[in-house]
């Protein structure tokens, strides 16, 4: 049985599967579920807010499966275990946000409650009244004497995902607002018999008002006529939600950029190091550090492949360090021999020209002065122009392993997804770090002996 708004069902069982659903189709748009956990109405921090740039909660109790389509018929997963929410939690609210559109577009939008086990339904509730709402909580699951239960809500946002983290006391940044653009003369199409030659990329636009050959524009119709009805513009694409940091793990490894805001500007990639003290014989019994890798040098690198086919690396070694505003729109700033600058290596990465990546590997080796990343501590973050930075450490190293494989970024229609790798290698001998990377991620290059 279908609920009704605001009815509530008792929840027998903790471990449950959320599945948020819809009917997909031209120009249905598309929607990610989410879930807030919270204590007297407001979460207690970003961390209680569990969506696809933070899809596991800390405790474990909610988790972001994601989405599939079967047939036209879309759903996106939380995975719930109320055996695992913390004692100060009342409410579970669970959402959704609609992506370059608004949930009046989105037919057969509804809300199953699961037993993960069984898989038999406890719970449905299906909303059939959106119309203008960019976010909508669907249903929640609240503490009531000591028991669980689920309340069909149906409450809509017009602010999208935004607007709804914001009102449950999440910390946003501040949207990037673009201001509506000045009114400019219509311009004249060209003539059909004559196309019209591409512009250079570093061409200016006509200045507003600026006649170009072609035919004279259409005539307007009488007033007296009536114009065709036509359907409503599509609503704009929401605005990102960016936490105010972004860390990846082993239970959430990737983030999209586009959904993180990144899509113009540039991205850094930063590598910053510490180094173990080392202890050993007496020294070790005594707390002293006997020796420590002065020499040490590690080369933060990027193996990419263009949409065109061409492939290369960026890196210290044979002064290979790319270039931002051509391609292959990648430039690494330096070569921090010793680990002593302060802002450590750093790549940049021209997001304005995203379209250009297919992927892009971000790695380190080991040039000298370390046996293994088990002797270091290693810092990874990367920080776009618009939005939050996303980090992660490098402090999982069992294996004696000269070269980590930091990052996979991918092309993904247009947006860029980063999928956290912290994967150590070990080179056969003789064979170079560069040579071992390629040989894992099938870039298919090939390689000669370098120097710096």
């Amino acid at each position: 049985m279908t609920m009704s708004k605001g009815s509530n069902v008792p929840v027998p069982t903790s471990a449950l599967r959320v599945e948020m659903g819809w009917s997909s189709g031209p120009g249905v748009p598309d929607a990610d579920a989410s879930a807030l956990l919270l204590v007297s109405g407001k979460v207690r921090s970003d961390r209680d807010f569990v969506f696809y740039n933070q899809p596991a909660h800390s405790s474990g109790a909610v988790r972001h499966e994601g989405k599939r389509d079967a047939g036209g018929q879309v759903t996106d997963t939380l995975l719930v275990d109320l055996a695992r929410v913390e004692p100060a939690i009342e409410t579970v609210v669970l959402a959704a946000s609609a992506d370059g559109g608004t949930f009046g577009q989105v037919p057969g939008l509804h809300v199953r409650v699961l037993d993960a086990g069984r898989g038999t339904e406890i719970a449905r509730f299906d909303s059939r009244d959106a119309s203008v709402e960019t976010a909508f909580v669907l249903g929640e699951f609240y503490r009531r004497q000591g028991a669980w239960k689920f309340r069909a809500v149906g409450q809509g946002y017009g602010s999208g995902l935004e607007g709804l983290a914001t009102d449950y006391g999440i910390t946003v940044d501040e949207p990037q607002h673009t201001a509506p653009p000045a009114a400019v003369p219509p311009t004249p199409l060209p003539s059909p018999s004559r196309p019209a030659a591409p512009v250079p990329a570093a061409s200016r636009p006509p200045e507003p008002g600026t006649r170009v050959a072609g035919p004279p524009p259409p005539v307007a119709p009488p007033a007296t006529m009536t114009p065709p009805t036509q359907p409503p513009p599509p609503a704009p694409p929401q605005a990102p939600v960016r936490l105010s940091k972004v860390t990846l793990t082993k239970e959430a490894p990737s983030v999209s950029l586009a959904k993180q805001g990144g899509t113009s500007g540039s991205m850094g990639v930063n590598l910053n190091w510490q180094v173990r003290k080392q202890f050993s014989g007496w020294g070790s019994k005594r707390g002293r550090a006997v020796a420590m890798h002065a020499d040490l040098d590690l080369d933060l690198c990027a193996l990419y492949e263009l949409s065109d086919g061409r492939k290369g690396v960026v890196q210290a070694l044979g002064n290979a360090f790319g270039a931002l505003h051509q391609p292959p729109y990648i430039h690494l700033d330096g070569d921090d021999r010793t680990g002593a600058v302060e802002s450590g290596e750093n790549l940049t990465i021209n997001l304005d020209k995203r379209q250009s990546f297919r992927r892009i590997l971000i790695f380190v080796t080991i040039y000298e002065g370390a046996r293994s990343f088990a002797d270091l501590h290693a810092t990874v973050t990367l920080q776009p122009t618009n939005g939050a930075p996303v980090d992660f450490s490098l402090d999982e190293c069992t294996v004696p392993s000269t070269v980590c494989a930091l990052a996979l970024i991918t092309n993904s229609g247009g947006d860029l997804i980063v999928q956290r790798e912290a994967r150590y290698l070990v080179p056969e001998r003789g064979v170079s770090p560069q040579r071992t990377v390629d040989h894992v991620y099938g870039w298919g290059m090939n390689w000669t002996p370098g120097r710096k």
